[in-house]
C-alpha cells in the first residue's frame, strides 16, 4: 500500500463513541471513503448522514478497508474486534494496516501485531490524549507503536486528527507511552480538584484564581480545560471515570510487571476507585472534585 491519501486509501473504522465518531468525523471531512460499525448503530448516525458506509461486523469493516481503525471501551472489547471471529484480522486483506487507538495493554498491542503478521498485515497501536475537545479539533497527541514503514504509510490519516504525531518503538510503545500521560493525568486531576476546592471553601472566585494561577508554574492542560467545567459544575464526559479507572489499573500491573513502586499513581487509583463506587463512573474524571469536601 502507497503512502495514504483519499484518492488511493479507503479507511474502516470501528467504535463511534465520545472519541471516535469526533474522530471519523474528521476523516470524512478529510475526503476519506469510510465505512464504519459499532455496537449500537445509532452512535454512528451522525457519520452515517455524513456518507460513510456502514458495515454488519468489524470483519466486513476490514474487508472492505485499506486501513482500519478501532477505538473501543476495555482490552476485552479491543481482544475481540481484532482477534474475534468477525473481528478485523478475520476480514482484513494482506497488504493492510490494521490500527488499534484504544488505551489497552501493551502485551495485547503486541499479541495483535504478531497475530496480524501471521496474516501479513500491518498492526499499530495508536492510543490517543487530549479528550473530546482534542478529537473535535484534531489537535489530539497521537502515540505510535509499531514498524517504521507502517508509520510512515498511514501519517497522513493520523494528521488529520491529531497534532502531535510521534512513533515511540516497536509493537506496544505507543500503549507504554500512554501508561505514562495517564500517570500524568491522574496526578494533575487530583491537583485541580483539590486546588479549586480550597480556592471555593477559601471564600475566592475560583474563576478569578484561575485567571492568576493558569498561566503561571501552576498551568496545565487540566486546569485550563477541566477547570472551568468543574466551576460550572459540569461533570458530562469528555473521558469517562470507568475508563480511566481501566488505565489506571494497566498502568498498576505494568509497574508490577517492571518491580516499580508509584505511591501518587496508587494514590489516584484508590481515589478514582472511590469515585467509581460512588456511583460516577460514567462523568467525566475532572468528577473528582466531588470527592473533596470538608472534614
Amino acid at each position: 500500500m502507497p503512502v495514504a491519501s483519499p484518492d488511493n486509501t479507503r479507511i474502516g473504522w470501528v467504535g463511534t463513541g465520545i472519541m471516535g465518531a469526533s474522530m471519523c468525523s474528521r476523516l470524512i471531512d478529510s475526503g476519506y471513503e469510510v465505512t464504519v460499525f459499532n455496537r449500537s448503530k445509532n452512535k454512528a448516525s451522525s457519520l452515517i448522514d455524513k456518507g460513510a458506509a456502514w458495515a454488519e461486523s468489524p470483519a466486513e469493516v476490514s474487508a472492505s478497508s485499506d486501513v482500519t481503525f478501532a477505538i473501543v471501551g476495555m482490552p476485552d472489547d479491543v481482544r475481540e474486534v481484532f482477534l474475534g471471529p468477525s473481528g478485523i484480522l478475520a476480514g482484513a486483506k494482506a497488504g493492510s494496516v490494521a490500527v488499534d487507538m484504544t488505551t489497552s495493554t501493551p502485551s495485547l498491542a503486541v499479541e495483535i501485531f504478531e497475530a496480524a503478521k501471521e496474516k501479513q498485515i500491518d498492526a499499530i497501536d495508536a492510543p490517543v490524549s487530549g479528550g473530546d475537545v482534542g478529537a473535535r479539533d484534531g489537535a489530539l497527541s497521537i502515540m505510535v507503536g509499531g514498524e517504521l514503514e507502517s508509520f510512515e504509510r498511514v501519517s497522513p490519516i493520523f494528521q488529520a486528527m491529531g497534532k502531535t504525531i510521534v512513533r515511540q518503538g516497536s509493537a506496544g510503545s505507543g500503549q507504554h507511552t500512554k501508561m505514562v500521560n495517564q500517570i500524568l493525568v491522574a496526578a494533575g486531576i487530583v491537583g485541580v480538584s483539590e486546588s479549586l476546592k480550597y480556592a471555593e471553601s477559601a471564600g475566592l472566585d475560583p474563576a478569578t484564581v484561575l485567571q492568576s494561577v493558569g498561566s503561571g508554574a501552576a498551568g496545565s492542560w487540566g486546569l485550563t480545560n477541566l477547570g472551568p467545567r468543574i466551576i460550572k459544575g459540569d461533570f458530562n464526559p469528555g473521558f469517562y471515570v470507568d475508563h480511566f479507572v481501566k488505565d489506571l489499573g494497566i498502568a498498576l500491573a505494568e509497574c508490577n510487571r517492571l518491580n516499580l513502586k508509584l505511591p501518587g499513581l496508587e494514590l489516584a487509583d484508590r481515589l478514582y476507585r472511590q469515585l467509581q463506587k460512588s456511583g460516577h463512573g460514567t462523568l467525566g474524571i475532572h468528577a473528582l472534585y466531588l470527592l473533596a469536601s470538608k472534614a
